[in-house]
């Protein structure tokens, strides 16, 4: 057996499980921000609000003639 290459291939195994970890924190942080922003909004009266949550794209812009 070739100690230096069992070696290499455990710190690699090792490097690609940290990152796993890295990646899958940062996904738990934004599920986390997104909920507590659906919390807040669900608990809002504020009737403008949530319409614009639920379709942000209305009222954006507004067509003139003149």
């Amino acid at each position: 057996m070739d100690i230096a290459f069992i070696s290499m291939a455990l710190s690699q195994s090792q490097v690609q499980q940290q990152a796993s970890m890295s990646v899958m924190k940062l996904a738990m942080g934004i599920t986390e921000q997104q909920g507590e922003a659906i919390q807040k909004l669900i608990s809002t009266t504020d009737v403008t609000a949530i319409q614009h949550a639920a379709q942000p794209h209305l009222g954006g812009n507004i067509d003139l003639k003149i």
